[in-house]
């Protein structure tokens, strides 16, 4: 792990408890990551990275993404699939992908729980499917697009998740995005 991809002022995994926790997949887009960073800072989501990765951790485009907040993300890299379910805590895990069974919005997620997000060029490989055959979630697109954009289809999942969860109804949640 070099000092790009480590956060020396993080708690261990272990000892931290997200109310989400947001998985990247070998991502390959920067700005993407930035963004979804950012949201993941908003909503006091833990970002998991799985490596490789098609940028460096500390470009220009994360940091423009993920504005100054990038500080505040409580994020962490893992070398493989494998090496990320030793060190999430326990947790249902939700693949968001276009092969889902289940609309996102028909599914009562709980605090904890584990969103995976696959590379934007090719999504996730077949064996994590298979791993997770009754756990594969939709975006409904009854549109002519094949895809959405991956920090489009974070923002959308994640925001739900919160919302079921009731993380809105703090005073921070209140401040709003003008704030």
């Amino acid at each position: 792990m070099t000092a790009a991809d480590s956060q020396p002022n993080a708690p261990p995994a272990s000892q931290a408890r997200h109310p989400l926790n947001v998985v990247l997949f070998q991502p390959e887009i920067p700005p993407n990551t930035g963004n979804i960073g950012r949201s993941c800072v908003a909503l006091g989501a833990k970002l998991w990275i799985v490596r490789p990765y098609c940028f460096s951790l500390d470009s220009a485009q994360i940091k423009r993404s993920g504005m100054d907040y990038w500080n505040d993300l409580d994020w962490e890299c893992v070398d493989n699939w494998d090496d990320l379910l030793i060190k999430l805590p326990p947790t249902r895990i939700w693949l968001l992908t276009k092969f889902g069974t289940q609309n996102y919005c028909d599914v009562a997620f709980e605090e904890g729980d584990t969103l995976v997000f696959g590379r934007e060029s090719n999504g996730l490989p077949q064996a994590i499917h298979d791993q997770y055959a009754d756990h594969q979630l939709l975006i409904p697109m009854p549109g002519p697009v094949r895809c959405l954009n991956l920090a489009t289809s974070a923002g959308i999942v994640m925001y739900e998740a919160a919302r079921q969860m009731n993380l809105f109804s703090s005073p921070i949640a209140e401040q709003g995005a003008g704030s």
